[in-house]
């Protein structure tokens, strides 16, 4: 009996991934990293020559934000907190340096490659997003993606055992 009970297969399940509003927020968390990453591109380009220095720091972001987006569509539930601190990061950051980009029109500033008022824009266009990226993030960290059953497998059994089903000679 217990080298039966050691041959037998189990399957991880995942009941809260199958949810809808679970599956919605997941989405709403990707698009809202790719949407920052994307204003992110747009801005390291359009300031190219403004950001003094900073354009390491800047692509450094994008590309966390593009790996935060690829674990989180892979329902690694670890990413939404770092997320979630990125974002608040990146707002505070956007919040000091877009009223920045508006000042540029004066002399002695670096113009960049497109228009400075753009640029501020967009810059500052990424606030509400980090404000909906925090929220959406630490919802979806309550949401239970980690919890995963043990079910048998339908290989070994002989049968098919739903969910809630007891398997017979399973103590």
């Amino acid at each position: 009996m217990a080298e039966e009970a050691a041959e037998r297969e189990v399957v991880l399940v995942h009941p809260a991934r199958d949810k809808p509003v679970v599956k919605a927020t997941k989405a709403v968390v990707i698009l809202l990293l790719l949407g920052s990453a994307g204003l992110m591109v747009i801005v390291t380009i359009g300031g190219w020559q403004a950001l003094a220095g900073l354009q390491v720091v800047q692509i450094g972001y994008i590309i966390v934000y593009l790996v935060l987006a690829f674990y989180c569509a892979r329902w690694n539930r670890g990413v939404l907190p770092v997320a979630a601190a990125l974002a608040i990061v990146l707002l505070i950051l956007a919040a000091v340096a877009g009223p920045q980009w508006f000042d540029r029109d004066r002399s002695g500033y670096t113009q960049p490659n497109m228009n400075a008022d753009l640029v501020g824009l967009l810059t500052l266009l990424l606030i509400p997003l980090q404000v909906l990226l925090i929220g959406f993030a630490m919802r979806g960290f309550g949401q239970d993606w980690h919890v995963e059953i043990e079910e048998p497998s339908d290989e070994g059994y002989g049968g098919s055992y739903g969910p809630g089903e007891p398997v017979p000679g399973a103590a």
